[in-house]
């Protein structure tokens, strides 16, 4: 796949320091530095509103992150993950294939297809099997990465419908699909970004996206 090129989902949020700086502090710093919008559930949603990971590339350029929306998700066996509500919202700024920041290699394109990925890679890590042996995790995790990736190689296949929701008030098609973890979907936003979202006991029907105002108001 030429888009996604396997990039790291975003983990959860990070409650250390560094350097006597707080986490929530450097994790808002870093989504300050993107130069596209951010995405976020729309006003209708009033559940609380927090912020995961930026992904950089090489030379630093902010190239995706994550919102979260409702419960923050764990997958300890003693969390009641079945009864946790959230989505999570990807924003992927898109852009062509292009030289490294370094001039030693070319990045790939970023389309529909990275925020897919990214968002299926998101779900599993916080939906793997609690009772599962740790032994086994890691091949279980290798196991749904590789077809979450074929899975958003493959928009047009049969394990995806579609799905309309409003993005900044006008309707988007969504490549939508569900399986026993949650739901994932993905499209394009009208601000040169893509949007992914994934979440698990919240209906991604009826859902809608908007540019973030202030993004510091989810820290």
């Amino acid at each position: 796949m030429e888009t996604t090129s396997r990039v790291g989902a975003d983990g959860a949020p990070d409650t250390g320091t560094a350097e006597g700086v707080p986490a929530a502090r450097l994790t808002v710093d870093g989504y300050l530095k993107a130069p596209f919008p951010w995405y976020g559930l729309d006003e209708a949603f009033t559940g609380p509103r927090w912020l995961m990971q930026v992904g950089t590339a090489a030379d630093g350029t902010v190239q995706h992150g994550s919102t979260g929306h409702g419960d923050e998700p764990s997958v300890r066996s003693d969390a009641g993950e079945d009864r946790q509500r959230f989505a999570v919202v990807v924003t992927v700024a898109s852009s062509p294939v292009r030289r490294s920041g370094d001039g030693t290699g070319v990045l790939d394109a970023t389309t529909v297809s990275s925020a897919a990925w990214l968002a299926g890679s998101g779900l599993l890590a916080y939906t793997w099997p609690a009772q599962m042996d740790h032994t086994l995790r890691d091949d279980w995790l290798d196991q749904q990465t590789e077809t979450a990736f074929e899975l958003a190689d493959d928009l047009d296949g049969p394990a995806w419908s579609a799905l309309s929701l409003p993005v900044d008030g006008v309707p988007v098609a969504f490549h939508y699909r569900e399986s026993e973890f949650g739901w994932v979907l993905a499209g394009s936003a009208h601000g040169g970004v893509h949007i992914g979202a994934y979440g698990r006991g919240m209906s991604a029907y009826g859902l809608g996206f908007s540019v973030v105002g202030d993004i510091t108001s989810y820290a």
